[in-house]
């Protein structure tokens, strides 16, 4: 029995492209552009190839995780300690400075409104829960851990 269409393009190797595309930030229209595919092709791959499907959503979660490290980051506030060699003397020297970046006003109340939608949200703005926006919490805490051992915590 043959199947019906066109063959598809689709390349095990592609799987490791779309993961690093992603940890990019690339959507799946982005995705069938950079394959030279239609977006309902990337949408297919997804939903009937496991490996492409796991291969997208864990760059996307890596992605994702790093960014919201990130913004708590920022929310909170943060200290950066850097090493630089200077002249003391006629000496080359490392100095080490730590430099500290207060919270963020704009950086907490995005993290409230959108993580604490119930109680931070807009007056007069549907606060209710969005399943298809909300991210799987657990993912995202290993993807950052992993994240932090692989990249010394940066």
């Amino acid at each position: 029995m043959t199947a019906i269409g066109r063959p598809t393009s689709f390349h095990p190797d592609m799987c490791e492209q779309a993961h690093n595309y992603c940890l990019l930030g690339a959507i799946n229209d982005e995705l069938a552009e950079f394959f030279d595919v239609s977006p309902s092709t990337v949408d297919r791959w997804i939903a009937e190839r496991a490996d492409f499907r796991d291969a997208v959503r864990s760059g996307r979660v890596a992605a994702d995780a790093r960014v919201a490290r990130g913004l708590y980051a920022r929310a909170i506030g943060y200290d950066r300690t850097f090493e630089r060699s200077v002249v003391i003397g006629s000496e080359l020297k490392p100095v080490t400075c730590t430099v500290h970046y207060p919270p963020n006003v704009q950086a907490c109340i995005f993290w409230l409104r959108h993580r604490r939608r119930r109680t931070w949200s807009d007056p007069g703005r549907d606060a209710t829960d969005d399943p298809s926006t909300q991210v799987d919490d657990f993912a995202l805490l290993d993807a950052a851990s992993e994240s932090m051992r692989h990249h010394g915590g940066d």
